[in-house]
Parts: structure tokens; sequence; C-alpha cells
């Protein structure tokens, strides 16, 4: 009998503790891909918000050129890793802009020499 009063006792916590969560912030959320984007909102907040008649036009990929290139030559020569280290370097620096890093995780900068003695 202890027992299960011991389980309804922490079932009881569990969903008080649900009960009394703090109102969720109005954050991004990180989302797999999968279902449903979390970050869009499911209700129409900004209905009367217009939305323009012609969209921008789509940023070209300047990858997408290097790729065709890449096909053409032959893999792993010189060439081939050439262009495949700038399609690298081009993804890097796309992800970089889309990547937001807390400022506190980041360490700053020293220019000074920190590889020498500790003298």
């Amino acid at each position: 009998m202890m027992r299960h009063g011991i389980v309804l006792l922490t079932f009881c916590t569990a969903l008080l503790g649900c009960a009394v969560a703090p109102a969720q912030e109005r954050r991004p959320i990180a989302w797999d891909g999968l279902g449903q984007d979390p970050n869009k909102s499911s209700h129409r907040a900004h209905v009367g918000k217009r939305r323009a008649t012609s969209p921008a036009p789509a940023a070209t990929d300047p990858n997408q050129e290097r790729e065709r290139v890449l096909g053409t030559l032959r893999p792993y020569s010189e060439a081939w890793w050439a262009v495949y280290d700038e399609i690298e370097a081009e993804r890097d620096k796309q992800l970089g802009t889309k990547l937001v890093i807390c400022p506190r995780c980041v360490q700053p900068r020293q220019d000074e020499d920190v590889t020498g003695s500790i003298r």
C-alpha cells in the first residue's frame, strides 16, 4: 500500500510541475525539419499585414556553377580538389551567416601571441 502511495504522490507531483510551468518565452525553437515548423505561428496573428505581390528574387547559389564544373573534372585531381575546397568554403560562409552563437559562449580573441614561455 505504501508503494502505491509513493507512486501516486510522484505522479501528482509531476502533473503539478507541468501545471505551474512558466509561460513559454518567444524564442526560436530548434527544429529537426520533420513535421510542422514550431517557429511559425499556427494562428494568423498578422492578418492585417499585406504581402508583396511580387516576391523578391531568390538569391542565386554561387555553388551551382562550381558544382557543375566539379562534375566535369576528373575526381580527386588537383583541379577537382581546388573547386571542391571553394564549394566547402562557400558553404561554411553561408552557415556562418545563419549560425547564431551566444556572445558569452565565444571567447574574445587575443591579439597577443600566447604560445610563448610561461615566464
